[in-house]
């Protein structure tokens, strides 16, 4: 078995890891461990901010340290919210208040109507004594809705339908999303890497 630590105290998320990467992994995260500080996420891209949480976590430890950063781009938005995906709407913002920003913005008069494309993109890395080991990327394309749907998932999953789907992320099944979504995609990558022994920079689309 694989012990990874989880660089987050966010348990939707660490749900999501052990549920998609399975039993053959031991995942453990940072809710107990009060001497670990947050780490800002100051990078400009996903990459940038995956690797510093990872290296800086993985600093005196002998574990293998996973980070991921993630969100949502919108192509009408210019990409936005991005790398800001989780405090759209400021600091410590809910994710209701995130959803609502964001489609208050998809309703002003500048904006097209039909212009709804968007992706979840995910980038992890993996590092290990303050060094990094590599990192995997997945993205996964969709449209957003006008109204939420669902109360599954989290973040922006209730407005945001994959490609090839009716449904969005928060109606989906879990067992559905955990097949093709970003982070999906990228820990399927990881977790490739970890078995065959090949650690490396892998992109997974």
């Amino acid at each position: 078995m694989v012990h990874l630590l989880l660089a987050t105290r966010n348990a939707h998320k660490t749900r999501e890891f052990a549920q998609i990467l399975g039993a053959e992994f031991e995942i453990s995260e940072l809710s107990s461990a009060t001497s670990v500080p947050e780490i800002s996420e100051t990078g400009g891209t996903f990459e940038e901010n995956a690797i510093s949480k990872a290296v800086n976590v993985s600093k005196d430890r002998h574990l293998l340290v996973v980070a991921d950063d993630s969100g949502l781009e919108v192509d009408s938005l210019d990409g936005a919210p991005g790398i800001y995906s989780a405090r759209y709407a400021g600091e410590n913002a809910s994710d209701k208040e995130n959803i609502d920003k964001l489609l208050s913005e998809l309703a002003r008069p500048n904006v097209p109507a039909d212009e709804r494309h968007a992706r979840f993109r995910c980038v992890i890395a993996l590092a290990r004594e303050g060094k990094l080991v590599g990192t995997f990327e997945g993205v996964v394309e969709g449209t957003i809705v006008d109204l939420p749907r669902g109360s599954g998932g989290f973040g922006y999953d209730p407005i945001f339908v994959p490609s090839g789907f009716r449904q969005t992320f928060g109606e989906l099944p879990a067992e559905t999303k955990n097949k093709i979504s970003h982070r999906a995609k990228a820990l399927a990558a990881l977790r490739e890497a970890l078995r065959a022994g090949k650690i490396g920079s892998v992109r997974a689309n």
